[in-house]
């Protein structure tokens, strides 16, 4: 059994200057952090010109499918019956971006193949952690 999935995504970064574009993102989910979803945003959808990733909960993503979710820097909803938006808030600034809602249930269906929901801290290694986190003080 596979320890992550990444799945490619196409997604519509929404703005009003110069204008909206479409980008391929991708969306990755890990057993080792079971609780995050990662999207993966390519260096040409940036302003500085450099890769962007974005860590939020797994739930979030999957109660935002259905109905507006989230209040802090990651806001989900959806946006009619075949789109979710994810907005995306830094003290710098905002980004809104667009996906099709059927590739968000696609990933969320494998990523809850790989661990399932409540099974979360089976899959967490504390010990590890810890140890990190020693490490790193």
């Amino acid at each position: 059994m596979p320890h992550a999935i990444e799945q490619a995504v196409q997604a519509r970064l929404i703005a009003t200057a110069p204008r909206s574009r479409v980008i391929l993102a991708r969306l990755r989910y890990e057993r080792a952090d079971p609780f995050a979803v990662r999207v993966l945003f390519p260096a040409t959808a940036s302003l500085d010109g450099t890769e962007v990733e974005w860590a939020f909960g797994r739930e979030l993503l999957a109660a935002g499918v259905l109905a507006p979710a989230g209040t802090g820097d990651v806001r989900v909803w959806p946006c009619g019956p075949r789109r979710t938006v994810l907005e995306f808030h830094t003290e710098d600034g905002m980004a809104m971006v667009q996906f099709a809602t059927h590739d968000l249930r696609r990933f969320l269906a494998l990523a809850y193949g790989l661990v399932a929901q409540g099974r979360e801290s089976h899959h967490l290694d504390v010990d590890a952690d810890l140890a990190a986190l020693l490490r790193e003080a």
